[in-house]
C-alpha cells in the first residue's frame, strides 16, 4: 500500500469525490458510447452479474421489453423464448461505466445521459427516467411502455443532447444537486427540486432548437410532468464520481452499491473492480392502492449509487417531506436516520449542505470497517416493483444493505495487505 495507512488511503479516496467536478455534457445512443453493444444482441442489467434464469420478474419483464423495443422480437412470447435460449448476451451496467435503475435494463438504442468528470476525465451513462407507473425500468413491457421509448429514442433525448450543445460548457451538476438539497431533495425517491432546477436550466436551450412545435411542447410537458427526471442523472453523477475516486486503488471506502434482484453487491477502493455480494433484502414500505408486501419483489437496482454518494436513504434529514412516501416515520425519524449513518461514513461533504440538519454536510464515504464494526447496514430509499414481470412499479420504501457484503470485502482487502 502506497499510504502509510487505511485513514490515509480513505482521506485519498474522498479527497478525490469531495473534488470531483461532474458536467452533463450529452444524450447520445447507448452503442455509440458503449461498444460492447456491437458485438451481438446485448443487453445491460442492473446489480453485479447474473443469469436469465436467475433474474426474478421485474428484470425479465423489463428485457421482455428492450427486445420489443429494439426489434428483436415480435411478440413477448417470441422475445422471452430468444432470451431464455441464450440468445442475449448479460453485462452488469457497471462493467462499462453505466447505470441503471431498478431492473438497469440498458439496450443499443436507447438514448443515454453522458455525464464527465472533469477532475479525473471520465464519463458515466445511464438511461433517461421514463416517469412513474407502468415502465420498462420496473418489468412493465405493454405497447405503451415500448411507443414511450421510441419517443424519448426519437425526439425527447435528440432534444435535450441539442440543447446542451448550445450551453457554453454543459450542465454543472455539483451546483445544481447543491442548490436542490437546500430545497428538500435527498436524489433518490425525491428529486422535484432538482428536475425543475434541470428544466429552468435547459428550456432556454430547448427553445432555441430548430424542431416541430408540436415536439417541442411534448418535450418541456414531459419535463415539467416528470418528478423524478433528475434521479437517472444523479445516478450518472455518482457513478462517474466513484469511478473517478476508485482510481486511488487502496483503503475501505465503498464505491458502489447496487443489487439484481438476487444478490445485493458491492466494491471497495482496495479490491478495485470485484465484487462481494449477499442474498438481497425485500424492501419495507407503502404500497399503491390494491397492492401489498406480499406482491413486491426483492431489492433491486443500481440506484443505490446515490447511497453511495451519500444521499437518498443517507440524506433523509434533506427530504422530511418523502419520509412518508417511504413509510419511513417523521422528522424525528428521518433525523435519526441521516445521525445513524454518519456512524458509517469517514466525513461529510461540505459541497452539500442541508439546511434541515443545521447545515452539515451529507454523508460522505461509507467505510467497509465502520458498517462491521457498528453492525449499522446502510439505509436505502427505493421504489417497490411487483414481483411478476410486466406489472410495474407498486409502492416505495427502505431496505438495508447485508452486512455479509461488507464482511467480505474487508477479509478480501486484508488479505491483499497480507494482515490474514
Amino acid at each position: 500500500m502506497k499510504y502509510n495507512s487505511v485513514d490515509e488511503a480513505n482521506k485519498a479516496v474522498i479527497d478525490q469525490i469531495v473534488g470531483s467536478a461532474p458536467f452533463l455534457v450529452d444524450v447520445v445512443p447507448a452503442k455509440s458510447k458503449i461498444k460492447e453493444f456491437n458485438e451481438g444482441k446485448v443487453l445491460l442489467h442492473a446489480g453485479p452479474p447474473i443469469k436469465w434464469d436467475d433474474m426474478t420478474g421485474p428484470m425479465q419483464g423489463s428485457c421482455i421489453g428492450a427486445s420489443l423495443y429494439e426489434g428483436w422480437a415480435e411478440t413477448a412470447e417470441e422475445a422471452e423464448k430468444m432470451l431464455a435460449g441464450g440468445e442475449v448476451t448479460f453485462i452488469p451496467c457497471h462493467h462499462v461505466k453505466a447505470v441503471g435503475p431498478m431492473g438497469g435494463i440498458t439496450s443499443p438504442n436507447m438514448p443515454v445521459f453522458v455525464v464527465e468528470n472533469r477532475t479525473t476525465g471520465n464519463e458515466a451513462y445511464c438511461i433517461m427516467n421514463e416517469g412513474i407507473g407502468k415502465v420498462l425500468r420496473f418489468g412493465a413491457y405493454s405497447d405503451e411502455v415500448v411507443n414511450r421509448l421510441k419517443w424519448m429514442q426519437d425526439v425527447l433525448g435528440p432534444t435535450i443532447a441539442k440543447a446542451l450543445k448550445l450551453t457554453e460548457d454543459g450542465l454543472n451538476l455539483n451546483v445544481m444537486i447543491a442548490k436542490a438539497i437546500t430545497m428538500g431533495d435527498e436524489f433518490h425517491q425525491r428529486n422535484i427540486a432538482a428536475s425543475l432546477i434541470f428544466l429552468k436550466e435547459i428550456s432556454p436551450y430547448i427553445v432555441q432548437v430548430d424542431m416541430d412545435e408540436k415536439e417541442r411542447h411534448e418535450v418541456i410537458q414531459f419535463l415539467a410532468d416528470t418528478d423524478q427526471f433528475f434521479l437517472n442523472v444523479m445516478m450518472a453523477t455518482g457513478k462517474a464520481v466513484f469511478d473517478g475516486a476508485r482510481q486511488i486503488e487502496e483503503g475501505t471506502v465503498v464505491t458502489a452499491m447496487c443489487r439484481n434482484g438476487k444478490d445485493f453487491g458491492i466494491r471497495i477502493s482496495g479490491m478495485g473492480d470485484e465484487w462481494f455480494t449477499a442474498p438481497v433484502n425485500t424492501p419495507q414500505g407503502l404500497f399503491f392502492t390494491g397492492y401489498s408486501q406480499d406482491d413486491a419483489n426483492s431489492d433491486i437496482g443500481d440506484s443505490a449509487i446515490t447511497e453511495t454518494f451519500g444521499v437518498g436513504g443517507f440524506a433523509m434529514i434533506a427530504a422530511p417531506g418523502v419520509t412518508r412516501f417511504v413509510g419511513a416515520g417523521g422528522f424525528q425519524d428521518a433525523l435519526s436516520t441521516s445521525n445513524e449513518m454518519t456512524e458509517i461514513c469517514v466525513d461529510q461533504n461540505s459541497n452539500f449542505t442541508i439546511p434541515t440538519w443545521d447545515f452539515q454536510g451529507t454523508c460522505l464515504g461509507i467505510d467497509a470497517r465502520k458498517v462491521v464494526e457498528t453492525g449499522i447496514e446502510p439505509i436505502i430509499n427505493t421504489g417497490i416493483a411487483h414481483k411478476k414481470a410486466g406489472l410495474g412499479q407498486v409502492g416505495a420504501g427502505t431496505v438495508r444493505a447485508p452486512k455479509e457484503c461488507f464482511e467480505k470485502a474487508l477479509e478480501a482487502y486484508a488479505k491483499k495487505l497480507g494482515l490474514i
